[in-house]
């Protein structure tokens, strides 16, 4: 049976923003909402979109993670509605027609690509006019938070004050805050109609704490600007201009 329902990995509230987005395209009469999932990896996105009746290009280049992906579509009932591009990031416009996708996600991907703006650029070309961009990225300003915390002061400063949000050995090319993603996005023919934070203390929450307690706290929070800019992870909405 068809449902607008996405039990995926994140927080509620990047669950519950997706979710609208499928509501959204069936209320425009698209019957099975095309979703592109830039680097979408083993799947955690892709396969509970499928499974909600969507159409889903995942685009992955990491060859043990597509193993993953098919093994759970093949689980789940769903391989028909999967397809897979074994590619990188920046051939996704080979792959995918312009204005072609209902919802696109670029999920922990900005933040280690080479180029960001040109796949920015290639994600604003695949959604339709009426569809949504969704980017995941980490937050710059929760990383200076974390690392001074945790008494890492000459860390935390040269986050603070370098022009990528980064520090030797950190697995990530570039970190964003509210404004940097927001920036990044209008520069790309975006328009932002959501900005929110994921996993706004739930790194950092000491343990005990009740689950269904801390998912209501974090879906409250997502949307406090003051709380949002300190969250993990920023979550950002975009259509095109």
């Amino acid at each position: 049976m068809k449902t607008d329902t996405v039990a995926a990995r994140g927080s509620g509230a990047v669950r519950r923003a997706l979710e609208a987005e499928l509501r959204a395209a069936r209320a425009r009469g698209v019957e099975q909402p095309v979703v592109v999932d830039v680097g979408g990896g083993s799947g955690g996105w892709a396969v509970p979109f499928a499974s909600a009746g969507c159409l889903v290009t995942v685009v992955e280049p990491n060859p043990n993670a597509l193993a993953t992906l098919r093994r759970r579509a093949e689980e789940e009932g769903v391989s028909g509605r999967i397809t897979v591009i074994a590619d990188d990031s920046d051939a996704l416009g080979a792959h995918v027609p312009a204005g072609s996708a209902d919802l696109v996600l670029a999920h922990g991907l900005l933040e280690v690509v080479d180029d960001p703006r040109a796949v920015l650029d290639a994600l604003a070309t695949a959604v339709s006019p009426g569809g949504a961009v969704s980017v995941l990225v980490a937050n710059r300003t929760a990383a200076v938070l974390h690392r001074a915390l945790a008494g890492r002061i000459t860390e935390a400063q040269r986050l603070l004050e370098g022009s990528d949000g980064v520090v030797a050995g950190d697995t990530v090319l570039r970190r964003y805050d509210s404004s940097g993603l927001t920036e990044s996005l209008v520069a790309a023919g975006l328009e932002v109609t959501l900005l929110q934070g994921d996993r706004v203390i739930s790194d950092v929450v000491p343990g005990g704490v009740r689950e269904d307690e801390l998912a209501e706290f974090e879906l409250s929070a997502s949307a406090v600007p003051a709380l949002r800019d300190v969250a993990g992870r920023l979550h950002a909405i975009a259509r095109r201009g």
